[in-house]
Order: structure tokens, then sequence, then C-alpha cells
């Protein structure tokens, strides 16, 4: 039988991962991945492209916790290990991060729309595949905004200000992209920010997230 360590090394290589908490499998992009630098530290690897055999984690607030008080960390490296007393924000603001460069991507490549007249329209278009809400904006108002459409998946992990930077304005409230890759990243990072800020960014229960990667036609 191979050890604990061969075994995360297998699952490392297929479709899945494991978290070392939970022992619970995810897709990759749903999960947490750490490395051990050569000076022990535990390091984030919110790209999962660090060299070394990675360590994942649930996207939860909770888990990492119960990884960084429990030694879970150091059962998974086989060895002692340094974890920066700073983790968790740095996590958090590494996904942050993330989000808005996806936005940029999105804005970049024309695939995403910003205010509520244009959202509405590509919304009634059926060119939306994925809202983003500011966090601070008003629930009655994206009810409104989705009308008609309340199968189409919300995220708000920035509030109107950070999110009218990425579009150049003061503030935005709504924004929508179309359905793809960058839609599906930008619902994966939005629901790992949620995960460890144990906030309610996502406003569709029970939506997998799959429709999003659906090219749009």
């Amino acid at each position: 039988m191979p050890d604990v360590g061969e075994a995360e090394e297998a699952d490392e290589k297929g479709p899945l991962r494991r978290c070392v908490v939970t022992r619970e499998h995810d897709r990759p992009e749903r999960m947490l991945r750490f490395v051990v630098a050569p000076d022990r530290q535990v390091v984030p690897d919110l790209d999962a492209r660090l060299p070394g055999r990675g360590i994942w984690l649930s996207a939860r607030r909770d888990v990492l916790e119960t990884a960084r008080t429990r030694g879970a960390f150091a059962r998974a490296a086989r060895g002692q290990v340094v974890i920066p007393p700073d983790l968790a924000h740095l996590i958090e603001t590494g996904l942050l991060r993330r989000v808005r460069e996806t936005l940029g991507l999105a804005r970049r490549a024309g695939q995403v729309v910003c205010g509520y007249a244009k959202v509405r329209e590509w919304i009634v278009a059926g060119k939306a595949g994925l809202v983003v809400q500011a966090s601070d904006g008003s629930a009655d108002e994206c009810r409104r905004l989705l009308s008609g459409a309340r199968d189409i998946p919300v995220v708000s992990p920035l509030m109107a200000e950070a999110l009218g930077e990425v579009f150049g304005r003061e503030r935005c409230v709504h924004a929508a992209l179309r359905s793809g890759a960058l839609a599906s990243r930008l619902w994966h990072e939005s629901k790992r920010f949620a995960g460890m800020t144990d906030v309610s960014a996502l406003r569709t229960p029970g939506f997998s997230g799959d429709r999003v990667e659906q090219a749009d036609r």
C-alpha cells in the first residue's frame, strides 16, 4: 500500500484534489494550494503553478484555521513548517487581486459590460452568463435587474468603488460577463474569496458554476 505522501502525490496528478483537513475531493479551481518553500515556510499558491508537492485545502476560513492550529500543514509536509501569522490575509488579498485581474481581462477582451442599463440589455438578449453586483449594492435592485432571468448567477466580491476602478469610474454597481472561460474563472475566484471571508458573495443557491463555462452563442 502507498504511504500518505505517495497517495497525495497521486492526487495531484488526477482531475480532483483532496483537502488535507476534510479529506474531501474537489476540482482544483475550487480549492487552495500551498507549497513549502526551501526555508520551510508555507506559501499560498493561488495560481497552482509553483513547483513542489502541493498541500490542498477546501477554500473555507474554518478549514484554514483548522490546518493552521492542528498541525495539518506539518503532517502533509512530513516535517516542521513555518506558517506566516498573516496567512489568511495573504490569501484574501491574493484572491481579491485575481478577481480584479479577471475583470480587467474581460474588459480588454470585450467580454463584460457595466452599468444597469447595459447589463439589463445583455440579460434580456441572453448574452449574460454571470452578473457582478457591488457588495454594497441593493438586493432589491438586483432582483429587478434579474427580472425574468433569475437563474443567472450573481457574485459580489467588490464594493462599488473598487468595482468602478476596474471600469475607470468612481463607482459601479452592476456588470455582466459573457459565458466562457473568464466568467467561469471569476465565478470560482469569487466563490473562493467568499469562503475565506465568510460573506455571502454568491446569490444563486446551489449553482455549480458549470453553466458559466459554456461558450456564448
